[in-house]
This record gives C-alpha cells, sequence and structure tokens, in this order.
C-alpha cells in the first residue's frame, strides 16, 4: 500500500492491519478477517485513528452508545460479530472514499451534502447499516468510473 496522507496520524500497527482491510467492499474478506477475529478491539482504535472524528459520531454510525463503543476499543470486552463486521465494513468504505477523494476532509464534505441518489439525504445517513455501506461504496464506485454524483 502506498502511503497516503490520511494515514499520517495511524500507528505503524495501525497501518499494517489496514492493508488486510479491502479498498472496497468485499465480503468474502470480510468473512475471513471476521473468522480469524484477530485484533477486532484494534479494529475500533483504527477506525478512530482513521477518521479522527469523536466517538459519539463513531458510536452513531454504529449505532452504539458512546460508553458501549468505548468498552469496545478499550476493553477485552467479547464483541459481537455483527458489530466488529459493521466497523471492518466502514473501514473500508473509509479506505475507498479516501482512495477516491484524497483527503477526509473532503470525503467527509461528500458524505455530508445532500445527494441525488440518496433520496436527496446525505450518505452519511446510511452508514448505520450494512446494506447501507454497501450502497455507499456502491457509489463511490460510480464516481471512481466517471459517475457524477
Amino acid at each position: 500500500m502506498e502511503k497516503l496522507p490520511y494515514i499520517c496520524n495511524m500507528k505503524t500497527a495501525e497501518i499494517e492491519m489496514l492493508e488486510e482491510i479491502p479498498s472496497t467492499i468485499d465480503t468474502d474478506k470480510t468473512l475471513q478477517l471476521l473468522k480469524s477475529s484477530k485484533g477486532s478491539k484494534r479494529y475500533f482504535g483504527m477506525l478512530k485513528s482513521l477518521t479522527n472524528e469523536d466517538d459519539k459520531e463513531i458510536s452513531h454510525w454504529l449505532d452504539i452508545s458512546v460508553k458501549t463503543y468505548r468498552s469496545y476499543k478499550n476493553t477485552k470486552k467479547v464483541t459481537k460479530l455483527s458489530l466488529v463486521e459493521h466497523v471492518i465494513m466502514l473501514l473500508s468504505l473509509f479506505k475507498h472514499g479516501l482512495e477516491i477523494f484524497g483527503s477526509y476532509t473532503d470525503f467527509k464534505q461528500w458524505l455530508e451534502k445532500e445527494n441525488f441518489y440518496f433520496d436527496k439525504k446525505p450518505p452519511s445517513e446510511f452508514m448505520d447499516s450494512i446494506s447501507g455501506i454497501k450502497f455507499i461504496d456502491d457509489r463511490l464506485t460510480a464516481l471512481e468510473f466517471g459517475d457524477n454524483a
């Protein structure tokens, strides 16, 4: 993986783990990562490092409380596979978006802007479900290949 500007705030171990995360939604690779279940706690920290968002925003994406998010991020508490899957999918989504937009600021701006393809809602409103994440990723792929929204 070439060094991209968005990984400058990440620790070396996080960068190495991020390399295992696919750049687009890949259910086969996600399933492999889930079954290996190594570092599930670290995925939560990686999401925070990659996005530089606060715990409240990340908790909103995951549809859990801030307290629960912090618990999963900071302890060895057993995490439901569905929640780890959600985090891995978000990591893939952000990795894809950052590769297309080049900066988190530009990608975040696109996520927060009303969009025709999302019923005139911002794409970020769809990040609380796996299907929504896949839909956003599909739109990123369309942008990558010349679609304009």
